[in-house]
């Protein structure tokens, strides 16, 4: 399966690398995993503000959770130069933004881990994963998403 066909057929253009905001680098990659930084949901090419519980529904946490995907590939795609080189999505780690009774922060992650699942498939995109709910994410962004990667 290509990987670019089957962005293609879902109608995603990767975006280019965001400069971080701080003191770090978007990747790094040690051996034959690539380490992504955190990238935070963006709307209309701003960061996605609101907290899950209070002012963001589950559905449009999960909508945030598949943008910051797409930013995801996009930064590993720089990574790596081919997405085909990809052989494994290792760990998905998601923060989400939410109240003290929010519980449903798996149900907003979901919508990163099937974009990747649809993308690489039922092997190399499935991930071990972890969901936090948080008090604040930098900016007021309603979710941020890491991920690693294994590359050939």
């Amino acid at each position: 399966m290509d990987v670019y066909a089957k962005l293609k057929e879902l109608n995603i253009t990767l975006p280019p690398v965001s400069t971080p905001a701080a003191a770090y680098v978007p990747f790094v990659q040690t051996g034959n995993l690539v380490f992504l930084s955190g990238h935070l949901a963006k709307q209309d090419g701003k960061v996605w503000v609101g907290q899950l519980g209070k002012n963001i529904s589950t559905a449009d946490g999960q909508a945030a959770a598949r943008a910051a995907a797409i930013d995801l590939l996009g930064t590993l795609h720089a990574a790596v130069g081919d997405l085909n080189k990809i052989t494994r999505i290792v760990k998905v780690m998601s923060l989400v933004n939410s109240t003290a009774d929010f519980t449903e922060q798996h149900l907003v992650t979901n919508g990163a881990s099937e974009l990747l699942g649809a993308v690489f498939g039922p092997v190399k995109g499935a991930h071990a994963r972890s969901a936090f709910g948080v008090a604040q994410i930098p900016m007021g962004a309603c979710v941020e998403i890491e991920l690693v990667a294994e590359v050939a």
